[in-house]
C-alpha cells in the first residue's frame, strides 16, 4: 500500500494532511530526517549508520530505522489501523529519536514508545495519561516549558533536559525481545556519547534502568561492580553520571498510587540537585 492509498489526514497542530505512516521529510513538525536519509534494515547498518555522525544525523537515522521486521510491521499496522479516539489524526508510525536540549544535563530514560502516543504523536513521552503525568512533574520542577505535551509543534520544550527510549518503536504489548533491545542499543550507545554534558539519569521502570546502565557504559562508562537491583530512588554512580531510577509514570501505577505525584517530583528535584 502506498502513502497516497494509505489517505491523508490534517496533523492536529498544524492542519497540514499527511499519510500514515509519515514519510520522511514531508514536513511533519520537527521530523529530523530528509527523503535521503539512510535506512538501517539490519543490525549490521544500525552499528555501521550510528557510527561517526553528529547528534542531528543520528536523530535523522533513528528516525527512519527499518532493522527490526516484528516492530516495523507492528508500528505501522497501528499507524493504520489508529485507535478510533483518533481515527481523525495521521500516526507517524516510525522509529522515535531522541528529543530536548542538545546540550542537557539530564537524561530521561524509557522503554519504548506507546503505540498511541509517540507512535501517533512523533515525540517520545507524547500523548497520552504516562505523557501527562511526566510533563507535569517536569514543569513543576522546571524542566520543561509546559506542563503537557501533546502533539509534535505544540511548543514544548525541555528545559537543560533530553529524553529517550531504549527501544526506539512501539512494540507488541510493550515486551520488545531481546534480539531487538540488542538490535536497537546502538542508537542509544552512540546517543550517550554525543551528549557528554549529562550529569544526571533518570531511568524510568526497570527496563529503562537496565537500558540505561549498559547503554552509558557502552558509551564509555566503567561498568560498576554491583549493578544495584531497581527500586524507586535508587542511585548508582557510573563516572561523572549518577543514574536514578523512578517508577514508570504508567496508569497502572499512578492509578494505585504506587507513584504520586510527590515521589515523582523528588526525583526530579535529587537530579536538580546533582546537576547544579
Amino acid at each position: 500500500m502506498t502513502a497516497e492509498e494509505r489517505g491523508a489526514l490534517p496533523h492536529p497542530v498544524t492542519g497540514r494532511e499527511f499519510p500514515s505512516p509519515v514519510p520522511a521529510g514531508t514536513g511533519w513538525p520537527d521530523d529530523p530526517a530528509r527523503a535521503e536519509t539512510p535506512v538501517a534494515r539490519d543490525p549490521d547498518d544500525v552499528r555501521r549508520l550510528a557510527a561517526d555522525v553528529g547528534l542531528a544525523e543520528l536523530d535523522a537515522r533513528v528516525s527512519v530505522c527499518s532493522a527490526c521486521p516484528r516492530l516495523v510491521a507492528w508500528r505501522e499496522g497501528v499507524a493504520v489501523e489508529k485507535r478510533a479516539s483518533f481515527a481523525d489524526q495521521p500516526y507517524w508510525g516510525r522509529p522515535i529519536p531522541g528529543w530536548g536540549d542538545p546540550d542537557p544535563s539530564l537524561l530521561i530514560v524509557g522503554l519504548a514508545p506507546a503505540a498511541n502516543g509517540g507512535n501517533r504523536t512523533g515525540r517520545i513521552f507524547t500523548g497520552d495519561p504516562s505523557a501527562d503525568w511526566l510533563f507535569a512533574s517536569l514543569h513543576r520542577t522546571g524542566w520543561a516549558a509546559q506542563a503537557a505535551s501533546h502533539h509534535a509543534g505544540d511548543g514544548q520544550r525541555l528545559l537543560d533536559a533530553r529524553m529517550v527510549a531504549t527501544v526506539r518503536c512501539a512494540p507488541p504489548d510493550n515486551k520488545p525481545t531481546p534480539a531487538e533491545r540488542d538490535t536497537c542499543a546502538p542508537w542509544i550507545a552512540a546517543e550517550l556519547a554525543l551528549l557528554p554534558s549529562v550529569r544526571a539519569v533518570v531511568a524510568l521502570g526497570s527496563f529503562g534502568w537496565d537500558g540505561a546502565v549498559r547503554s552509558l557504559v557502552a558509551a564509555g562508562a566503567e561498568a560498576p561492580s554491583r549493578k544495584p537491583k531497581f527500586a524507586h530512588g535508587v542511585e548508582l554512580s557510573l563516572g561523572a553520571v549518577t543514574l536514578i531510577g523512578c517508577y514508570h509514570p504508567s496508569p497502572h501505577n499512578t492509578y494505585t498510587r504506587r507513584l504520586t505525584a510527590e515521589m515523582t517530583d523528588e526525583v526530579f528535584a535529587r537530579a536538580r540537585a546533582l546537576t547544579q
